[in-house]
């Protein structure tokens, strides 16, 4: 069942779910909105000339910092990673879905391509995806509200947690935009 802006409230209250920082006006009837952190990661695609799962491809995107009231110009069919202004802390009996915000769907913004579920145990900020499928730039802006997060109980605490030795949890504990990880699968599978 969808977690309630009154149980969000007191499950925050509680320290079950961590939302740092927290302003309670951002607590919506069933989700919080989120806001956009300061870091950017952006694609060079003249760095190679196709990516390939197998190898750790952090080389191909550069960090851009966002300034206060400084736009970034997001251009059509632009892909670049960023993150949450806020750091997300759930417990093992819950999981999260991060959505994005309406007005923003409406000219074109999408902040997620798959990475919006956010198991139970997740630790850190969450990385999003951000495309813009419209004609025409759209500027981001660090703060800005960028998405919103909803809450399930599950049927029992899960049990491993996200971050559990043996789950091999590749972005726990993140605190800025983090490229793709994929490559470790290969790399496990190789050293079998």
């Amino acid at each position: 069942m969808v977690l309630s802006d009154r149980t969000i409230k007191e499950q925050i209250a509680a320290g079950r779910i961590v939302i740092d920082p927290m302003d309670e006006d951002d607590i919506q009837p069933a989700s919080v909105d989120l806001h956009l952190g300061r870091s950017l990661l952006a694609f060079r695609n003249s760095r190679r000339p196709y990516i390939d799962l197998r190898e750790n491809v952090s080389d191909l995107t550069e960090e851009t910092q966002l300034h206060d009231d400084e736009p970034y110009m997001l251009h059509p069919g632009e892909f670049i990673l960023g993150n949450t202004l806020e750091t997300i802390h759930l417990p093992d009996d819950l999981v999260a879905r991060l959505e994005g915000k309406s007005s923003l769907g409406r000219v074109g913004l999408v902040i997620h391509s798959t990475a919006g579920y956010v198991d139970p145990g997740w630790q850190g900020s969450l990385t999003l995806e951000l495309t813009n499928v419209s004609n025409l730039p759209i500027t981001l802006y660090s703060g800005m509200k960028i998405g919103q997060i909803s809450f399930q109980h599950m049927t029992t605490p899960v049990d491993r947690p996200y971050g559990s030795k043996d789950l091999g949890s590749r972005y726990m504990g993140s605190t800025g935009p983090t490229a793709s990880r994929m490559h470790i699968d290969f790399d496990d599978r190789r050293a079998r």
